[in-house]
């Protein structure tokens, strides 16, 4: 028999997992269906809508949010499309487009989040990797085949993926300079015992998801502002159309990039608290653990809020054109070099508290 624990858990699962379904469909369905406008008031209802269950959560904390929410979603597109289904109020035209600024201004923030969150991570794959190589040599054995896989695999992800994100002389140069600057840091760092193996695979990795993202064959799929004529008159579109979009026509690069950068940011918001800990401390931390430590709010912040970053990363997203997308993906393996480039430099050899474990 069932218990009601058990039911209650399945329930709150699958209201989770409705929301998700529901913010990937009716973004991109609006988008398609009405206009770039309407996806923007969409998009603004579904932020201000996170914002408030996010709040309602950080004050209550209960799971029966999670259900509450759920028809929250499709009332929320019935009103978008009523708001377009005849002459629109120019304040909704206005905030609308005031929404659209801000996506767009948001993007060197998303941008930057990708790329710290990328190597916070590979950062501390090199940490964990480092205490197992002390606990033997079977440890150190597969983590050297691992890195070595690693290195194969981003080595050929970036020659399939040269012919298409090459495709100008400009792309090409950048691709050049690129694993040029990354080869000439990886030696840097392994000369200065300031980098390893597994933090230069992890980002080698890094480098060639977004070189495989520049070069994305953009004829395997339409664009979902271009998909689709207006589908207001008859019901019957509707759902033909609803099935067909599902089915062929989600854009791919988007929902690839948006899993990456939800997924990244998930487990860097997991390794913030442990930032900062001192070296004699273990991973529970001291005394009360973690809640101390102001990363650990940070952690909590972005947890809480995470559909609403869920809603402005994905809108952003969708918002990109190809060329855009392009040319965000290069300045994201730039700027993440840059990064990485100054951790290497002003780090310390005897700066045990962080980076002992990358000390050879």
């Amino acid at each position: 028999m069932l218990t009601p624990w058990f039911l209650w858990s399945a329930v709150s699962h699958t209201a989770r997992l409705s929301t998700v379904l529901q913010i990937l469909i009716f973004l991109p369905l609006t988008l398609a269906t009405l206009s770039t406008q309407a996806f923007l008031l969409l998009s603004l209802l579904l932020s201000i809508h996170s914002l408030i269950h996010g709040s309602l959560i950080l004050l209550w904390g209960s799971d029966a949010l999670s259900v509450l929410q759920v028809p929250m979603h499709p009332f929320l597109l019935l009103v978008c499309f009523n708001a377009f289904s005849s002459s629109v109020n120019p304040w909704i035209t206005t905030a609308a487009d005031w929404w659209g600024t801000a996506l767009t201004f948001s993007g060197p923030l998303f941008i930057a989040m990708e790329g710290l969150s990328s190597l916070l991570v590979v950062q501390k794959l090199g940490q964990d990797g480092k205490r197992l190589v002390a606990e033997g040599e079977a440890y150190q054995f597969a983590l050297l085949i691992g890195s070595a896989i690693a290195y194969v695999v981003s080595a050929w992800w970036i020659v399939f993926s040269y012919p298409a994100a090459a495709s100008s002389p400009l792309s090409s140069t950048l691709l050049g300079v690129a694993i040029t600057a990354f080869l000439f840091l990886t030696f840097i760092g392994f000369v200065m015992r300031r980098t390893n193996i597994i933090e230069s695979s992890g980002l080698a990795i890094f480098i060639a998801y977004n070189v495989w993202l520049c070069g994305f064959d953009q004829k395997s799929y339409t664009g979902p502002a271009t998909s689709y004529a207006p589908l207001l008159p008859n019901i019957l579109p509707h759902f033909q159309a609803l099935v067909n979009f599902v089915l062929n026509t989600l854009p791919k690069p988007v929902l690839f990039a948006l899993l990456y950068r939800l997924t990244i940011l998930h487990f860097a918001s997991r390794i913030l608290p442990t930032i900062g800990a001192d070296s004699w401390e273990s991973e529970d931390g001291v005394h009360d653990g973690w809640e101390d430590r102001p990363t650990s709010n940070l952690t909590r912040i972005l947890l809480t809020y995470r559909q609403f970053i869920f809603v402005t990363v994905y809108s952003h997203l969708l918002l990109l054109d190809c060329s855009s997308q392009i040319w965000w993906r290069w300045m994201n393996i730039f700027l993440t070099l840059v990064i990485w480039s100054v951790e290497l430099l002003v780090s310390s050899e005897d700066d045990v508290t962080t980076k002992d474990w990358k000390v050879d």
